[in-house]
C-alpha cells in the first residue's frame, strides 16, 4: 500500500485493534493470517518450502504454512494494538529466559549487538528489553510512504525501540557502530539477506547468505554478540530465550572472523527455529534454490 491510502488503511487497522481486549486481538490477528493462506500462494508456497527444510519431508508443509500465515497476522494484530499505556500489561506476560546472561551482559564495558529472527513478536523483546536497563537501537527499512514510516517508527518507540532509518545517504552502520561504543544495544534482524551478497554460510544442510552486521560491528566495536528468540506464547504474551554469547573468532583476518561468527551464529539460529518452526514467518527465499524456484 503506497500513499496516504496505505496510510489511512493501517492508521484504521490500529485504531480498531485498539479498541478490542487482547484475547480478541490474539485470536482474530491468527484467524485473519490463517485466512490470508488460501489467496496468498506464493507466500504459503515458500512458506511449505521452509517448513519441509526445516522440519523434513514427512511434515504436513501445507498445514504448518497456514500456522505461519496466523502467527505472522497475530504479530500484526499485536503490534497495532499496542499502546503506552498497555506498557505494563505486555511487560507482566513477558517471559525472560536465561535473564542472568542479558543482566551480565548489560554490565559489561562493551555494547551489545542483539542478534534476532523474524520470530514471534521480535519487536516486543524491545520493549522488555528497555525494562531491563538495555534500551535498544535497531535499524529498519526506510519506504517510500513516509506517512508510514513516521508511524512505525512511532510505533517503535513506544515499545522502547529507537530506529535508524536504513536510506540512501543515511550513515547507519556509523550510528550503530556509535551506539555500540557508547556501551548501548544495537538489535539486528539476521536471518535473512534480500539481495544474496552478504556472507555465505551453511543452514539447514544448503548453502546460502546470512547478513554480515551482527559480526561485523562486533569485530568493529569489540560488543558481545547475544543471539535471543522472540516466541508467542499459547495464550497472552511472549517468551524470550536468551542464548549464550556468540564465540565471536579471535584468529584469522577480519574477513575471515567475520565468515566463522557468522557460521557460528547460523547453528544457533537452526536452534532458534527449530523451537517453534511455524513461528518463522519469512515468506521470501532465503537459500538460492528458493529464489530458482520463483
Amino acid at each position: 500500500m503506497s500513499g496516504l491510502f496505505g496510510y489511512l488503511v493501517v492508521r484504521a487497522l490500529s485504531g480498531f485493534a485498539g479498541l478490542l481486549p487482547e484475547p480478541a486481538v490474539r485470536r482474530l490477528g491468527y484467524g485473519v493470517g490463517y485466512l490470508m493462506s488460501f489467496t496468498a500462494r506464493r507466500g504459503r508456497a515458500m512458506a511449505e518450502r521452509h517448513q519441509r527444510r526445516i522440519q523434513g519431508p514427512e511434515v504436513d508443509a501445507r498445514r504448518a504454512a497456514r500456522r505461519v500465515f496466523g502467527y505472522y497476522g497475530r504479530y500484526y494484530a499485536e503490534t497495532f494494538w499496542i499502546r503506552p499505556r498497555r506498557r505494563e500489561e505486555i511487560l507482566a506476560t513477558c517471559e525472560i529466559e536465561n535473564i542472568e546472561t542479558l543482566r551480565a551482559a548489560v554490565a559489561a564495558p562493551p555494547g551489545i549487538v542483539l542478534a534476532v529472527a523474524h520470530l514471534g513478536n521480535w519487536e516486543a523483546a524491545g520493549l522488555r528489553a528497555a525494562a531491563e536497563g538495555a534500551p535498544v537501537l535497531a535499524a529498519a527499512e526506510g519506504l517510500s510512504n513516509q506517512r508510514l514510516v513516521g508511524w512505525f517508527v512511532r510505533m517503535r518507540e513506544v515499545m522502547g525501540i529507537e530506529v535508524v532509518l536504513v536510506r540512501r545517504g543515511a550513515r547507519v552502520t556509523e550510528a550503530l557502530a556509535r551506539r555500540l561504543e557508547e556501551g548501548g544495544v544495537v538489535a539486528l534482524l539476521f536471518d535473512r539477506d534480500l539481495k544474496g551478497r552478504g556472507i555465505r554460510v551453511t543452514l539447514f544442510g544448503e548453502e546460502t547468505t546470512l547478513p554480515a552486521g551482527p559480526l561485523t560491528l562486533a569485530l568493529r566495536t569489540g560488543a558481545i554478540v547475544l543471539p535471543a528468540g522472540v516466541y508467542h506464547r499459547e495464550g497472552a504474551g511472549h517468551v524470550f530465550h536468551i542464548h549464550p554469547p556468540l564465540a565471536v573468532p579471535a584468529e584469522g583476518s577480519f574477513d575471515e572472523r567475520v565468515q566463522e561468527g557468522t557460521q557460528r551464529l547460523a547453528v544457533v539460529l537452526e536452534e532458534m527455529i527449530r523451537r517453534a518452526p511455524e513461528q518463522w514467518h519469512v515468506l521470501q527465499p532465503v537459500w538460492p534454490t528458493d529464489r530458482e524456484e520463483r
